[in-house]
């Protein structure tokens, strides 16, 4: 069996989920997955439907950045959800615990979640996850989980991200499987999705998993920047910071850097 191939044929038979998966559009290169997945969600595609790409060619990250990746190197994956308001407040956690937990599973390697959104290895950045969602007042329309990871991508050739980013395969020292990788994420996804729609606190084992908490940091957001201690976060995934003066705020999202 080919462990480079991601077509929905080779996954459906390493799945055993009921939801995510459940019909998996595969493309071998598109721009984003993001963009096929809100297309879909347009034409009332079922919830878990699952796009993947081989290689995208516009991928974006959070903060309008852009995702780089080379052909047949990484999974790339957005995830189509009809989640309750609860449920949507809290996807990146659960994206992340899926991705560490499908990390650990496929290699064994130990990750940390960087707030909000980033896993790393060893302090560089192996996977990123991008949600977005559209919602008229208090209805959901739909929201869009997108999952990228860096599974057997060379940073050294990519001088963009040589020096913060991270793969599977240079961790190990060896070619990893995509698909074990990608089967192993989004049968993770969906127990963490089934845990959340049933109100269990997921927001424990991702607060848990953080490696920015107790740690002094920048963060910039809307423009401004503020520093302090990365104090704790809240049950909505929210950061409270400690600035120098006493005053305790908090931050939705952000870009964070340590400081010193």
């Amino acid at each position: 069996m080919n462990k480079n191939d991601l077509s929905p044929e080779t996954i459906k038979t390493r799945l055993h989920t009921k939801l995510i998966g459940s019909d998996i559009l595969y493309y071998h290169s598109t721009p984003s997955t993001m963009d096929i997945a809100k297309k879909a969600a347009s034409e009332d595609a079922a919830e878990g439907t699952v796009i993947i790409a081989d290689h995208q060619t516009a991928g974006r990250g959070r903060l309008d950045r852009e995702w780089l990746s080379s052909p047949g190197n990484s999974v790339l994956v957005s995830i189509l959800l009809h989640p309750d308001e609860a449920a949507l407040l809290r996807l990146t956690m659960i994206a992340c615990l899926a991705v560490a937990r499908s990390i650990k599973k496929a290699t064994g390697l130990k990750t940390a979640i960087k707030w909000p959104n980033d896993v790393l290895i060893a302090g560089k950045k192996v996977s990123g996850i991008l949600c977005e969602s559209d919602v008229h007042g208090k209805r959901i329309e739909y929201a869009v989980v997108g999952i990228a990871i860096n599974v057997n991508l060379d940073p050294a050739t990519m001088p963009d991200i040589s020096e913060t980013a991270t793969s599977l395969a240079k961790e190990l020292g060896r070619e990893v499987s995509r698909a074990d990788v990608l089967a192993a994420l989004l049968e993770e996804f969906e127990a963490l999705y089934d845990s959340l729609r049933r109100g269990e606190p997921v927001h424990l084992e991702w607060r848990r998993r953080l490696e920015t908490l107790g740690k002094n940091v920048t963060v910039r957001c809307s423009g401004q920047v503020h520093e302090g201690l990365a104090e704790a976060v809240d049950d909505e995934g929210n950061l409270l910071l400690r600035e120098a003066d006493g005053n305790l705020i908090t931050i939705t999202a952000g870009d964070v850097t340590l400081r010193g």
